[in-house]
């Protein structure tokens, strides 16, 4: 049976996969593993509970609400916030548990539920296994005043949570004009409040969620609305969030897209530049471009790697005590100021880089030069083998002397398809295209079924 928890909480088609029995069972769980492992500390725990717009999000919510107050929990309902925002109010407001109902940049019809706990961190996998496996237990209810009550927030979490961001830049944004889109999601009012309270001038798009247009065509996935707007605005940049704010990529003033991996160039110069990238390093994953790794080995930082996912990135940067990391989709952890990928604050700290320096993102971003990348999925094929297969093992190692120090290979196993991704790198695009298409062809024969 497949594993309930992926790699950021549960996802599925909200009201088939993800129903709200299952949701209420989620959160009892969730609360009887977290006082099990003392994490009450025999007091009356508190929650915080938010999520996205999504129609879904609404009996979801309701459901998991339910489930914490029925199993003593007391609960603060922010309302529709981004991910990272219930991270922050969780630890802000000393609440034992923090719960987000979003499927990040899925499509609307998906949803999600994660879990948080004291401080607004990620569960671990051994606590999510727990609640996995303590779904549906028989359990005595509390009764009378011992059962949890829910609080609904008017908005002055959200107030607080701005109020931080504003608080972390270096350089105010006065001068700038900004184009956001917002992609219709959970951060359509903290986000342009959060530039405007900075000093920005702000053009938003895709920011009039109405529980249906989350993600459609807009947002970080989408950022084609995101260029031309930029351009015809006169903006000196944009930013894209997607539908639940932990992730943002940005647009130069000409259009042109600054991804992930470049705007943690920039951020981890503007660092070092101001004695904060803690041991000159910097936490990425396979999956960024090498030449972030070029650009960050020419500025004097280290770049750590990890395996694909923000909570691998967090976990490396807890135990080498990094201050910054993140992924080429967006997703950008700046631990001083966040437990998790936050997408307003990367948009923030960005800008005041630009508005400080007096330079032009694209100028700033230029330190990144991205090697063509070329990205090939081969399905239906024995993945098992995709590390031991001799043949394949050697078609990558010739890969990789051609390549030499100006170009890299990379095959990924998928976590839940018969599938192996192969990657490659190189000086021209069409070195990249080639070397995929060979090696795809030799996966294909050696991992065949």
């Amino acid at each position: 049976m497949a594993r309930l928890f992926g790699t950021d909480g549960v996802r599925g088609l909200a009201n088939r996969d993800l129903t709200a029995e299952l949701a209420l069972d989620l959160s009892v769980a969730a609360a009887h593993v977290l006082a099990s492992i003392g994490a009450f500390d025999d007091h009356r725990p508190r929650a915080v509970i938010g999520r996205d717009p999504r129609a879904s999000g609404e009996f979801l919510s309701a459901a998991t609400i339910a489930g914490l107050a029925s199993a003593g929990v007391d609960v603060i309902n922010v309302g529709v916030l981004p991910t990272p925002a219930v991270a922050y109010l969780t630890g802000k407001l000393g609440a034992d548990l923090g719960v987000v109902l979003s499927a990040s940049h899925n499509p609307m019809p998906d949803n999600g539920i994660k879990f948080f706990t004291r401080g607004g961190v990620k569960l671990d996998d051994v606590i999510e296994d727990a609640i996995e496996s303590r779904l549906r237990e028989p359990w005595d209810r509390p009764t009378g005043a011992a059962v949890g009550r829910v609080k609904m927030d008017t908005g002055r979490a959200g107030d607080e949570y701005v109020d931080h961001l504003v608080a972390t830049i270096a350089a105010p944004l006065d001068g700038l004009r900004i184009a956001v889109d917002c992609a219709n999601g959970a951060a359509s009012e903290v986000g342009p409040q959060a530039l405007r309270a900075a000093g920005a001038d702000v053009v938003v798009i895709n920011g009039s969620p109405d529980g249906r247009n989350i993600n459609e065509k807009c947002g970080s996935t989408h950022p084609e609305q995101l260029q031309a707007v930029t351009v015809a605005s006169g903006a000196d940049l944009g930013v894209a969030f997607d539908g639940d704010a932990d992730r943002c990529l940005a647009v130069d003033h000409t259009g042109a897209l600054v991804d992930g991996d470049q705007i943690m160039g920039v951020l981890a110069i503007a660092m070092r530049d101001a004695g904060l990238l803690a041991q000159d390093t910097l936490v990425a994953t396979v999956m960024s471009n090498l030449g972030l790794k070029i650009a960050m080995t020419s500025a004097g930082i280290t770049v750590r790697e990890t395996g694909v996912g923000d909570r691998y990135v967090l976990e490396e940067m807890r135990a080498g005590g990094y201050s910054l990391g993140g992924e080429q989709s967006g997703h950008v952890i700046m631990a001083a100021h966040a437990t998790t990928g936050d997408g307003v604050l990367t948009a923030l700290q960005l800008a005041s880089r630009v508005a400080g320096t007096g330079q032009k993102l694209s100028e700033l971003a230029g330190v990144v030069q991205r090697l063509p990348q070329v990205l090939l999925n081969v399905p239906d094929v024995d993945k098992s083998r995709s590390s031991t297969d001799e043949g394949l093992l050697a078609a990558v190692a010739s890969a990789e002397r051609e390549l030499g120090d100006g170009g890299r290979v990379l095959l990924r196993s998928s976590g839940t398809e018969p599938l192996v991704r192969v990657m490659v790198e190189a000086t021209s695009l069409e070195d990249a295209e080639r070397i995929a298409g060979d090696l795809a062809g030799v996966v294909r024969r050696q991992l065949a079924l």
